[in-house]
Formats: C-alpha cells, sequence, structure tokens
C-alpha cells in the first residue's frame, strides 16, 4: 500500500501541496518532507511541527487548500453520516481538478463472501468498535460518485483467497511468492483493500 502512495507522490507530487488527512504520527509526513515535498499531516489525535490536531468533518484549511488530499485508511473509523462530512470538507478543501488519494478496507472481500456464503456471517475488516463505517467498498464508491468525484484508478490489495491467507498468516515467508502472485491479479471488488485515485469535479 505505501509503496503504492509513494510511486504515486514521486509522479505527482513534486511541487504541489499536499495533506494528509488522518496521518497519525505523520510518519509518511516526515518521509516526503526530508524528500522536499510540499506536505502537511492533520490528525484529530496527534500533534507535533509538522501535524497539525485537526477534526477531518471541521478541518480550518481555507476552500482549495490543496492540489493532493491523502486519506489512507481513515474513512472506515467514522459512521456512516461522518463519512459524507468528511468527503464534504474534503471536497471544500481541495482545489478543483485536485487529486484525493484514498485507501478503504472492503467488507465484501472474497473470504466475507465465502463465510457468509457458508456460515450465513460477514468476516469484517475489523471489530465494529473500530471500523464501525464499514461496508462494502461499492458503497464507498457511490458516496465517492454522488459527491462529484471522478473516479481515474482503482487498485485492489490482498483478494483473501482462503488457502494464501492461511498459507500467509501461519508460513508468511514460504507464502510470500503466493501473496505477491495473488496481489498482482486481485480484483478490486474482492480484495480487502482498495488503492484509489479520484479527481475533485467542482
Amino acid at each position: 500500500k505505501m509503496k503504492m502512495v509513494k510511486n504515486f507522490l514521486a509522479k505527482e507530487g513534486k511541487g504541489k501541496k499536499i495533506l494528509d488527512l488522518g496521518c497519525g504520527d505523520g510518519a509518511l509526513v516526515e518521509q516526503m518532507r526530508s524528500k522536499g515535498y510540499d506536505i502537511i499531516g492533520a490528525d484529530a489525535n496527534y500533534e507535533s511541527a509538522k501535524v497539525l490536531r485537526r477534526d477531518i468533518i471541521h478541518t480550518g484549511f481555507g476552500e482549495n487548500s490543496f492540489d493532493i488530499t491523502l486519506c489512507l485508511d481513515v474513512l472506515e473509523h467514522l459512521s456512516f453520516d461522518e463519512q459524507e462530512k468528511a468527503v464534504d470538507e474534503i471536497k471544500r478543501i481541495l482545489k478543483p481538478d485536485g487529486t484525493l488519494v484514498l485507501t478503504l478496507p472492503n467488507l465484501a472481500h472474497f473470504a466475507s463472501r465465502f463465510s457468509f456464503l457458508f456460515l450465513g456471517k460477514l468476516l469484517r475488516t475489523s471489530e465494529a468498535e473500530r471500523h464501525k463505517g464499514d461496508r462494502p467498498i461499492s458503497e464507498y464508491l457511490k458516496l465517492l460518485k454522488n459527491k462529484n468525484f471522478l473516479l481515474k484508478k482503482r487498485k485492489g490489495l490482498f483478494m483473501t483467497l482462503p488457502l494464501i491467507t492461511l498459507a500467509t498468516y501461519y508460513f508468511p515467508s514460504k507464502a510470500l511468492f503466493w501473496h505477491k502472485l495473488a496481489n498482482k491479479i486481485a480484483c478490486p471488488n474482492w480484495s480487502f483493500l482498495n488503492f484509489i485515485i479520484l479527481q475533485n469535479k467542482k
């Protein structure tokens, strides 16, 4: 995931004003700033010289402030109502035609569908208290489309094929080849995680 984010920034981020929204302790911010990128972080639970303590729904930034906003593994921690408000705020602070980069877990990943078919229960991407906004990736995409974000790229990561997933869990070094192969052919709709790039159409 982080390799994809860094590759994107290497191609598109130089000379752009970048926000890492929900950045935690700002590890990515620190790395990219050391390479000369104009990037700041914002997080509701952390503050430092390079990370501002800001709420994702009320960031306090001016309209059209950023060329690129990263929001990596964040929206699923919000309720459905909060997700909509957060997307509205991201849209407000992004410049017209600015870029939004998201990573989102997918409640409808392959193993979850398999479990639902045979056991009648979905496999959540985390505990309900932690991922209170857990939902199928199609619902996230619908929300973003309704907010007039244009999908530019989508890549699936970790297609949870049962045998490869078990092998990766129990024998990680021996299963690395199969894990990498599964990622190369991963269908986004069946993958545990989606890497998504969108354009802000105002």
